[in-house]
């Protein structure tokens, strides 16, 4: 029954609901390998209104870099660095939701670690070639895979959808006839 309390008072945490302190701190006080993001977290309190409220400036911020990033498509520098801010902003858009540290814990989920660490590196290697390197198809190839890694890193949110669009794809692309 304390499990299922302390699991209780964890979840109350992550959704941003006042828990009283001596059930904080015993949680805290089980789980010190987390403590850093445990006091980010309690610092980071937001009300259900400001937390949609940051969520919408975030994604909406987010969405409208994406769309202009369209503008100067044919200019994949600049493409490159509205298309990726938008991504950026559209990812942290969701941790007003969540939280933070629950965001963090399920992007390090074991289920989508590769596609988390894929998507990440693909936005810094967009960003590099964009903005040191200045290779037009260098910064198109890296947006290509930008795009590819979002697509994939959504996908595993929704259960079994990376499954089936693997084997769609491989559908697709058999070239036995």
């Amino acid at each position: 029954m304390e499990k299922m309390n302390q699991a209780f008072e964890k979840m109350k945490m992550l959704v941003g609901v006042e828990v009283d302190d001596e059930a904080s701190t015993a949680t805290i006080n089980d789980d010190n390998s987390s403590w850093f993001m445990d006091d980010f977290n309690r610092n980071c309190t937001l009300s259900t209104k400001q937390r949609l409220y940051g969520f919408a400036i975030c994604f909406v911020s987010g969405l409208t870099c994406t769309l202009m990033s369209m503008l100067v498509f044919f200019n994949p520098i600049k493409f490159g660095i509205a298309f990726t801010l938008g991504n950026m902003l559209s990812l942290g858009s969701t941790a007003f939701l969540v939280g933070p540290k629950r965001q963090v814990t399920m992007m390090l989920d074991p289920v989508r670690i590769y596609a988390t660490a894929i998507y990440l590196a693909s936005m810094i290697f967009a960003l590099f070639c964009a903005l040191y390197v200045h290779n037009k198809l260098l910064t198109l190839l890296a947006l290509i895979l930008e795009f590819g890694a979002l697509i994939w890193y959504s996908l595993s949110y929704i259960p079994f959808a990376r499954t089936m669009v693997s084997r769609v794809m491989v559908a697709c692309l058999d070239t036995e006839f």
